[in-house]
C-alpha cells in the first residue's frame, strides 16, 4: 500500500491513536513499522506511564543522568533505536511519530535537516494561533524556549520522525536530567527550567493539539485509522531487528562506580 495514491491525490498514512501506551513499548512498535511495513504511520500517544527516562541509541548514562538519584527511585531508563538527547517522559507527554516510505514524499530527500524542514511545514499550520512557534536546530520552540524534542531514523527507503511535545511536566523529574555537554546553541547554558516551556500553555486542551495534527497531515495524507490489535495480527510475527532496550539497575550501578 505505501505510496498508493487516494483518489488520485494524496498516499495513504495508516494512524494508531494511543492513551498512556508505555513508552517502551511504543518504542518496540515504531521500529517494527519502520522495520517489517511497506506503508505509511502516524502515532498519536496521549501520555505515557509509567514516568521512564529515554536516551539516544548512543547516550551515556554517567554524562547525561544524575545515576544515583535515578537508581535510588527506581526510574525506568531505555535506549532507544534512534539518535536523540535524553528526556523523561510521563502523563504529561504528547507523542506523534511519522513513518513513511520515500515515495510517500519523492521530492523529500531522506536525510535529517530536510526531514526536519518539512515537519516545520506541517506543524505551522496546528501552531498558528500561538506566537513564536518555529524550528531551532533540532527542537520545536516557542521563541527560545523549547517544547518538542525530535529523534529520526532514516533507513535506505524510509524514515521516522519521532516527537515528543512537553503539554506539562514535573520540576522535579526534570532534575534526573544533566545539562548535556552537546547542547544546542540556543540553549546558551540555561538550566532545564529555564530552557523549556509547557505546551498546554499555548493550546486550549490536548484532545485539540491532537486533532489539528491530524488535519495538518491530512494536506499530504489521505488518514485510515487502525487498531493496535490489527497491526500486531499483522506484523506481530515478523523477524526484524530490535534494538530498544531497557538499561538494567547493574549497568547504571556500575557507572556510578566510575
Amino acid at each position: 500500500m505505501s505510496g498508493r495514491l487516494v483518489n488520485g491525490a494524496r498516499p495513504l498514512m495508516r494512524i494508531l491513536k494511543l492513551r498512556n501506551f508505555p513508552i517502551f513499548d511504543q518504542l518496540k512498535l515504531e521500529e517494527l513499522l519502520l522495520r517489517t511495513s511497506a506503508d505509511n504511520w502516524c502515532l498519536l500517544n496521549d501520555g505515557t506511564s509509567p514516568p521512564s527516562i529515554v536516551m539516544g541509541i548512543s547516550g551515556k548514562p554517567e554524562k547525561l543522568l544524575e545515576v544515583e538519584r535515578v537508581v535510588k527511585d527506581g526510574v525506568p531508563v531505555i535506549k532507544r533505536f534512534s539518535g536523540g538527547g535524553t528526556v523523561i517522559f510521563d502523563e504529561g507527554t504528547l507523542f506523534v511519530t511519522l513513518i513513511c516510505s520515500q515515495s510517500a514524499l519523492p521530492r523529500l530527500e531522506l536525510y535529517p535537516r530536510q526531514i526536519l524542514s518539512w515537519t516545520e511545514q506541517l506543524y505551522v499550520p496546528v501552531f498558528e494561533k500561538a506566537h513564536g512557534f518555529k524550528l531551532r536546530e533540532h527542537d520545536y520552540v516557542f521563541n527560545d524556549r523549547k517544547f518538542g524534542g525530535n529523534a529520526q531514523s532514516i533507513t535506505k527507503n524510509r524514515w521516522l520522525h519521532h516527537t515528543s511535545f512537553l503539554w506539562d511536566f514535573a520540576d522535579s523529574r526534570m532534575g534526573y536530567l544533566k545539562l548535556p555537554e552537546r547542547a544546542p546553541a540556543y540553549r546558551e547554558g540555561r538550566n532545564h527550567r529555564d530552557f523549556i516551556c509547557r505546551l498546554g500553555e499555548h493550546f486550549p486542551s490536548r484532545e485539540m493539539f491532537m486533532d489539528a495534527v491530524q488535519k495538518g497531515l491530512e494536506h499530504f495524507f489521505f488518514l485510515q485509522e487502525d487498531s493496535l490489535a490489527g497491526v500486531d495480527g499483522e506484523f506481530g510475527g515478523q523477524p526484524h531487528i530490535s534494538t530498544t532496550h531497557f538499561i538494567s539497575t547493574n549497568e547504571l550501578t556500575v557507572c556510578t562506580a566510575q
